[in-house]
């Protein structure tokens, strides 16, 4: 009788996971930190482009917030094409649209030109977040998936850290070629998202069946794992597209936009109320980047106490509310390094809110009805993006100062942390249903 001891699952599993990441998550890594600089680097653009266009405050947080009015509109169509065309092609038709678009904002001459192309950029760039949260649903089983996410999420500080600097320096290009430097910012942060989009062609599988980079034994491992879990979570939820439309996945909706009223009206923000404090291009691309140096840090590291704790709504909810707090505070001081030191605290919460706020709603979405939800979630959430930047302008154009924007914004963060600690974590509540027996 052969003895041979065969290789223990959870070592197999382990190494198989290793070897999908490895060749999935850098590259979307990527694309994700570029998405996200060509969506927010608008705010360095305002340094001169504002004047340049005549824009005023609450006409460029009108025309910036356009962006995910677009987004909106386009996000649940784009996010049923790709479970239709497959991640591989679909999220390569949003980066190179989205990049062509991001790219000529650069021959934008008037208000109306700019609020048109932060619209049509919306509508190019929709669908790729939420697509990928679906990608990532054909590769990684769930205790798997939530790691992936936090890697992935950990490319919105990223692009604020490299971005940041980058966009600064940029702006000194102005008079090169008779393009002033907002002009050149556009043009080259933008056709890099087109490259990206070309080489998803060739990277990217649309999941373990035609991977040829996994044995057989290994696709069809994964292929079997995915799919039973996928089946355990329709059983348990629903995996119907009619089932993403339930009351649940609008209040995930309702608490994505809270948030990212806040995360997107301080980092579209950013580099005007860091430039007010009297400093160059360079020294406020630097500046602007710090916090978000500390929070991509910080992020991950509060990723993983959150999964080993088990109680992970503490560390989704109180991220939130530490964001609204600290960005209170920010404006409570006339000292610019206290008031970094605040925003600082504020863009950890906000990333640490990202890292664990996704892994909820993953976890009771599947099949057509995740395909659905997520983009019901994102989408209804982006209007935040809408939202954050033009009541930051509107009312600081009203009353000349950030503090009233500051504080409206940090009002609107912590009703999100409240609504998140009342409804708790729907799939942890499904499992203690489960796990009960019914009364006869």
């Amino acid at each position: 009788m052969n003895t041979t001891a065969l290789p223990e699952p959870v070592i197999a599993e382990e190494a198989l996971m290793r070897k999908v990441f490895r060749r999935i998550i850098p590259f979307i890594f990527v694309c994700y930190v570029v998405s996200y600089l060509d969506r927010i680097n608008v705010g360095f653009a305002a340094l001169q482009m504002n004047k340049d266009l005549g824009l005023t405050p609450s006409v460029f947080g009108f025309g910036a917030g356009l962006f995910f009015i677009g987004y909106f509109v386009c996000e649940i169509p784009s996010n049923l094409a790709l479970q239709r065309f497959g991640g591989r092609r679909w999220i390569a038709r949003i980066m190179i649209t989205w990049g062509l678009v991001a790219t000529l904002t650069a021959v934008v001459s008037s208000a109306f030109g700019f609020s048109s192309a932060r619209l049509l950029l919306g509508m190019a760039e929709a669908g790729f977040t939420p697509g990928v949260f679906l990608f990532f649903t054909y590769w990684f089983p769930g205790r798997w998936r939530a790691r992936a996410t936090a890697a992935f999420l950990v490319g919105n500080p990223i692009a604020n850290v490299v971005g940041s600097p980058i966009s600064g320096w940029l702006l000194t290009f102005d008079g090169i070629l008779g393009l002033h430097g907002w002009q050149w910012l556009f043009i080259l942060e933008g056709l890099p998202a087109v490259l990206l989009g070309v080489a998803c062609l060739f990277v990217l599988s649309d999941g373990p069946r035609g991977a040829g980079w996994l044995t057989a034994g290994e696709r069809d491992w994964l292929a079997t794992q995915l799919a039973q879990e996928q089946a355990t979570m329709a059983a348990r939820h629903g995996a119907r597209l009619r089932d993403a439309f339930t009351g649940i996945v609008f209040v995930f909706a309702l608490i994505n936009f809270c948030f990212i009223v806040g995360s997107l009206g301080v980092s579209i923000w950013m580099p005007q109320i860091v430039r007010g404090f009297g400093l160059s291009y360079v020294a406020t691309g630097f500046v602007s980047a710090l916090p978000y140096l500390i929070a991509a840090i910080l992020m991950l590291w509060w990723g993983r106490l959150a999964v080993r704790s088990g109680h992970r709504m503490v560390y989704v909810v109180g991220a939130l509310a530490t964001a609204a707090v600290a960005l209170a505070l920010s404006v409570a001081t006339t000292s610019p390094v206290l008031s970094m030191l605040a925003l600082t605290v504020t863009v950890c919460g906000i990333m640490g809110f990202l890292a664990t706020f996704w892994a909820v709603p993953s976890s009771f979405l599947t099949g057509p009805a995740a395909a659905g939800g997520l983009a019901v979630i994102v989408s209804i959430g982006n209007l935040g993006g809408f939202v954050g930047p033009y009541l930051i302008g509107y009312l600081r154009q009203q009353t000349n100062s950030f503090i009233i924007p500051l504080l409206a914004i940090a009002a609107i963060m912590l009703t999100g942390a409240i609504i998140m600690a009342v409804v708790g974590d729907p799939a942890a509540a499904g499992r203690r249903r489960t796990a009960v027996p019914a009364a006869n």
